[in-house]
Order: structure tokens, then sequence, then C-alpha cells
């Protein structure tokens, strides 16, 4: 990425480990997918100045999302932008009911509640992407696309209990 705007972005991204449980292959998928797509395109700018890009580590507790935001730009600073999850405390856990559906209904092997499915996947992203976008705009300025892929990593970092429909998960 080059010209006006470029420095406006996360380079590198990282997720909290230390609370991390064994993922099942398809959460790696989404995590990964998630994160690549990201890292290769995206807009975040936080409106403190800080200068771009950015290495970006995003963790939980207490209720909160920390972003903790790094500077790669010579002589840049790092800052820690909160935000309360309880917005999306819904939209998480329908998230995870739709990827429940969509997993077993995929392997029945029925197109059209497929396709059903995914739509309301989609929109359920969208709609979590427009609060995201909301939530974090008096600290940092970010696109539709970029808030949906946080989504996604936000709803990766809730992986507490042994399944939440994307598969059997295990702690380490």
């Amino acid at each position: 990425m080059s010209g006006p705007g470029a420095a406006e972005r996360i380079a590198e991204i990282t997720l909290d480990e230390r609370t991390v449980l064994r993922r099942s292959p398809e959460i790696e998928r989404e995590r990964a997918g998630a994160i690549a797509d990201l890292v290769d395109a995206n807009r975040f700018a936080p409106v403190s100045g800080l200068a771009g890009p950015f290495r970006v580590h995003l963790s939980t507790a207490e209720g909160r999302l920390a972003m903790d935001v790094a500077s790669l730009a010579d002589g840049g600073g790092d800052e820690t932008i909160q935000m309360p999850l309880r917005p999306f405390a819904g939209l998480i856990k329908d998230y995870f009911l739709i990827c429940e559906s969509y997993s077993k209904v995929s392997r029945g092997g029925n197109l059209g509640q497929v396709e059903a499915i995914d739509m309301g996947r989609r929109g359920l992203h969208d709609e979590a992407a427009g609060l995201l976008v909301d939530c974090l705009a008096a600290k940092v300025a970010i696109d539709h696309a970029t808030a949906r892929r946080l989504f996604t990593l936000i709803c990766v970092l809730h992986l507490k209990a042994p399944t939440h429909g994307l598969g059997a998960h295990q702690r380490p």
C-alpha cells in the first residue's frame, strides 16, 4: 500500500494467547483468514495522531477489548485503546450459534440452507462491524471491512468454553 493514507494501517496484528483454547481447524482458518485479509487491506487511524503503520495486539479482560497499538514509524509511540464489549455480547453469541448451524448444515450438503445461513452470518457480521465503527469512532477511525475482520478476531478471543459452534476446542 502506498500514497496518502498508506501509514493509516495495521501492518501486524496478534491476539492474546495466554487464555486461548486449542482451536478447531475451522476457527484457525477463520482467525488466519481474518488476520491475512486485515493486514492486506485495512484503514486504522488513531485520533491521537499516532503515526503508522501499526503493530496491534488484541486482548480481552474484565469485559473490555484492549488494543495495544505500537507505531512502526521512526520515533513512533504507543497507546492502548480500550472499549467495553458488553454491546457486542448478543452479537458474539448469535455469531457462534450461526457458525454452529452453518457447520452442521454444510456437512449435510443442503445448498439452499447453507446459502441462507451464510447470508445471515454476513448480515450479523455487517451489524457488528457497524457497531464496532461507532464504538471506536472517538478513538480510532476504521473502515467497514477492517471492522468486520476485527469482529471475527474479537469472537476468536471469546472462545472460553469447550465448544462454541465451530468444532471442539480443548486447552493446550
